[in-house]
């Protein structure tokens, strides 16, 4: 099913994109929650999202992150307007969006590498991190060709494509990250001073576009991931949106930003390491 979609460029429209639908195991009769962060990596556009009839978020910034939102396993009806439009002006309307149950995920905004606005589902590896490691991943989301990732000088990283992840775990502490083009020294962004703390995953994108000069970095981290007992490792948004509202609001703030610039089909699954695509 075509629907509308915001462009690049700040008020520019494009269309011919499907409905999202997200996959995922139920728990038993139960309905399970799912940890959700979202990531606004698409230039030049704010947006506000609308939920069964309500303006749930509004003026929805590039370069943020919000969460970490619960958000019940269900079906949304979303509509998407530029800021301050009505409602019976949508830009995009979408029914019935399927919200999974039981993932702690990243739901990424951004260009695929031939420039147009999509969306991806990642996973979050939530795992245990042994004793004075942290967990480093690093995605792609930009338009832009294959990029080794560097860390401290050296590849960590190789030939890592749109929209896919690599990561590993690494002793805890600084670290200098950059990105050159697969196969060069070629620096296309960074290099970006990172500090690695014990138990935590920090995860780096790359946004924007190549040919729009505008290839930037964001982030987030999620915490709790210690080897020994603690709490449950829900994580926490480098720039999360904590404004004191109640928890409802940011489950139905998290469905609207599902359609953050469109709807894409996409199968939920676990990416691939840089190795591996799938």
């Amino acid at each position: 099913m075509q629907q509308r979609l915001l462009g690049v460029a700040a008020a520019a429209l494009a269309t011919g994109v499907a409905v999202l639908g997200l996959a995922g195991p139920a728990s038993g009769s139960a309905l399970a929650n799912s940890t959700v962060y979202v990531v606004h990596g698409i230039p030049g556009q704010a947006v506000d999202v609308w939920v069964n009839g309500t303006k749930t978020l509004e003026n929805f910034e590039p370069t943020k992150v919000a969460g970490p939102l619960d958000l019940p396993e269900g079906a949304y009806d979303i509509v998407l307007t530029k800021p301050g439009d009505p409602i019976t002006t949508p830009i995009l309307k979408v029914d019935d969006a399927a919200v999974p149950g039981g993932q702690n995920l990243s739901l990424v905004a951004h260009l695929n590498a031939g420039g147009q606005p999509t969306l991806t589902a990642f996973v979050n590896d939530t795992s245990p991190v042994a004793a004075g490691q942290a967990r480093l991943i690093v995605r792609h989301t930009a338009a832009a060709p294959a990029v080794d990732v560097r860390a401290n000088g050296a590849v960590a990283f190789p030939g890592l494509t749109n929209p896919n992840e690599a990561k590993a775990d690494l002793a805890a502490g600084p670290v200098s990250a950059d990105v050159v083009l697969a196969g060069t020294s070629t620096v296309v962004l960074g290099p970006a001073d990172l500090n690695l703390a014990e138990g935590t995953a920090t995860i780096v994108y790359a946004i924007g576009s190549a040919e729009a000069q505008n290839l930037a970095i964001t982030s987030q981290v999620l915490t709790g991931l210690h080897s020994a007992p603690g709490g449950v490792p829900a994580g926490n948004g480098g720039l999360a949106d904590n404004s004191g509202l109640p928890t409802w609001w940011y489950a139905t703030a998290a469905a609207a930003a599902f359609v953050l610039l469109g709807g894409v089909a996409i199968a939920l699954r676990r990416p691939a390491s840089a190795s591996t695509r799938r």
